[in-house]
């Protein structure tokens, strides 16, 4: 009887393992059928973005290898500590982290920056024990932004949730809560009736055709500081001008967030001690309307900073009621700034209301004409005007080449010839024309074939802010001219001298240490160009993950990032797809060869993912 029992169990046993087996094959017939079908979540195939049958892209001529491979993924993470699993969101109090620019970073290392000089609103980076490894969250209720160029005039309340400037600035226009939105007149401290009337008539103040202040390609890059939101640039844009719109995170805080959430050229930075990140001769105009700088301190060495920033004949606008009031402290203050510019060989080109607008000389000739022990100095000859980070600025006057001044300016062609034309800066890089028209040529075929991978997954205005994190000399910038985009070029500091081509080009751009953490708020940008930045920090000993997290403070959810660069830094960083929620959607190709490519490349572009309603991203 009991083998009968046996019996009988065995045979059960093993129908109940045949079942199981067959169960088990058929779960992982249907995993494989699920992640091999269009409907799958994570990354497409091959062919979902151009491949065809046989593996190879029509686009970059090379094999499409498998993407969102999961199991080596998950492999990796196991057997690779440096590989994290996920990397863990900071406090929602740290939604709105700057590490290079966050006071209490200054009160913890108990730096005692000068507060009359600005210092405490300069750059003060945290030392790598005190960074914060973790990704910053957006705030609670964020939304995708509204997208350009209903951008320019209303944003979600959500997305910065501040709205003391629509209270303290509620005489100015500035900015009205509605609802919610924060929705921008176009108004300014001094111009309550509209930025584009006050550029109408800064125009006729300067008697340009059509009181067009674009003066037909002539003024293209202008420097605004004290911007506020930007309103100033914001309106400067259909004239086919690009301001870098400059403000400290000041007692006016959140202005640049709103500026860049907005869809506005904008950056942070201050008038403080150090150059600011630009190289010389780089705008055609600079402006300050009530921008509340104390002009004559220190020698003049701010008006002289805006001296080494502006073109041969560039101009100078400055409303401020020093320009006009009548009292005896606001003369003073006019006497003495209209002196120091008169030593500077500053020139007034018109004075009307509350404006008045100084002209810089085209040559050295007045320089040469003043008497000697003059103040302000000309610099020495060994001094690089172009040095710009992490550089003191200098109570001197920068004089011209013996090039420039023969041929009285910087011999630029008005835009947008400017973008295409070789400037004659390239001669001091060492690069010919050709060699400019033909990286003009490559970047316009490789943005093309990063678009056309991209395409699938676009959507009509997906990208507005743009940023190259290794700008060059300003191609990708360039073949992105007929896009409704702007692009902040960023020259590393090992390619800074590079930045002045960008100006010349009548684009904008900034130079940084990819070894920090770059100077905006977060979830700025909507696009992440990054061609060789990775192996630029690998050879001096900087992290990658610390970039990896920096990117995604400042690229937006829903945003994407182009990385090209060696294989080895490709396959680096898909391994922090997942643990980045970096994993919305992603494809990694092999570009074609071309006269730019200095060794084996592959281009990896990925999205953020975004959950509508989900804090923690």
């Amino acid at each position: 009887m009991k083998n009968k029992v046996d019996n009988g169990e065995a045979m059960h046993m093993t129908k109940l393992s045949k079942y199981i087996l067959f169960g088990s094959i058929v779960f992982l017939g249907l995993i494989c059928l699920y992640y091999g079908s269009a409907f799958a979540p994570g990354l497409p195939r091959a062919n979902d973005v151009g491949g065809t049958e046989d593996g190879t892209d029509p686009v970059f001529g090379g094999f499409v290898p498998k993407v969102n491979d999961i199991e080596d993924l998950l492999e990796d993470q196991e057997n690779n500590p440096e590989v994290p699993k996920s990397i863990p969101m900071c406090d929602m109090r740290l939604s709105e982290l700057i590490p290079c620019l966050d006071r209490n970073l200054i009160y913890q290392l108990k730096l005692k920056p000068n507060l009359t000089l600005m210092e405490h609103y300069e750059r003060h980076c945290p030392p790598p024990e005190r960074r914060y490894n973790c990704l910053v969250p957006p705030p609670v209720g964020y939304k995708i932004p509204i997208r350009w160029p209903a951008s320019r005039d209303e944003v979600w309340k959500a997305n910065i949730p501040h709205t003391h400037l629509a209270q303290e600035k509620s005489d100015q226009n500035w900015m009205v809560v509605n609802g919610e939105k924060i929705n921008f007149p176009g108004g300014g401290t001094h111009f309550h009736k509209g930025a584009d009337k006050y550029i109408a008539a800064l125009a006729k103040m300067l008697k340009f055709s059509g009181d067009k202040l674009n003066n037909g390609g002539n003024i293209r890059t202008v420097l605004d500081v004290g911007c506020g939101v930007a309103s100033f640039g914001a309106y400067l844009l259909p004239l086919d001008i690009i301001a870098m719109s400059l403000a400290p995170n000041d007692v006016h805080e959140n202005q640049i967030q709103f500026a860049l959430e907005r869809g506005i050229p904008s950056t942070l930075g201050v008038l403080g001690t150090k150059r600011l990140p630009y190289p010389s001769r780089a705008f055609d105009l600079a402006h300050c309307s009530r921008c509340r700088i104390d002009w004559l301190q220190r020698d003049g060495i701010l008006l002289l900073e805006v001296d080494r920033l502006l073109r041969p004949g560039g101009y100078f606008v400055y409303s401020s009621p020093e320009a006009y009031a009548q009292d005896p402290e606001n003369r003073r203050i006019w006497n003495a700034m209209y002196d120091l510019l008169r030593r500077m060989c500053w020139r007034v080109v018109s004075r009307r209301d509350q404006t008045v607008i100084w002209a810089k000389p085209t040559t050295n000739s007045c320089y040469l004409k003043r008497d000697a022990g003059t103040h302000p100095p000309l610099c020495p000859s060994g001094d690089d005007s172009d040095a710009a980070w992490d550089v003191l600025m200098k109570a001197c006057i920068t004089p011209y080449s013996a090039k420039m001044h023969r041929e009285r300016g910087s011999g630029l062609v008005p835009w947008p010839r400017r973008l295409t034309s070789a400037p004659p800066r390239l001669e001091l890089l060492g690069v010919s024309p050709e060699e400019f028209q033909e990286d003009t040529r490559i970047w316009h075929f490789r943005v093309v074939e990063y678009w056309n991978q991209m395409k699938a997954v676009l959507k009509r205005n997906s990208f507005r802010n743009v940023m190259d994190m290794n700008s060059n000399l300003g191609g990708f910038a360039a073949a992105l001219h007929d896009k409704d985009v702007w692009v902040m070029n960023v020259a590393p500091v090992n390619a800074s001298a590079k930045l002045k081509i960008i100006y010349d080009r009548g684009l904008i751009g900034t130079v940084h240490d990819w070894c920090e953490s770059f100077s905006t708020y977060p979830r700025t940008y909507d696009l992440l160009h990054a061609w060789a930045v990775f192996s630029e920090i690998e050879e001096r000993g900087c992290s990658a993950e610390d970039l990896l997290i920096e990117m995604d403070r400042i690229l937006r959810p829903d945003g994407f990032v182009i990385i090209r660069d060696k294989p080895s830094v490709t396959n680096y960083i898909r391994k922090f797809l997942t643990a980045l929620r970096w994993d919305g959607w992603s494809v990694e190709v092999e570009p074609r060869i071309d006269a730019l490519t200095s060794s084996d490349e592959r281009v990896l572009i990925t999205r953020k993912k975004w959950e509508e309603g989900v804090s923690t991203l």
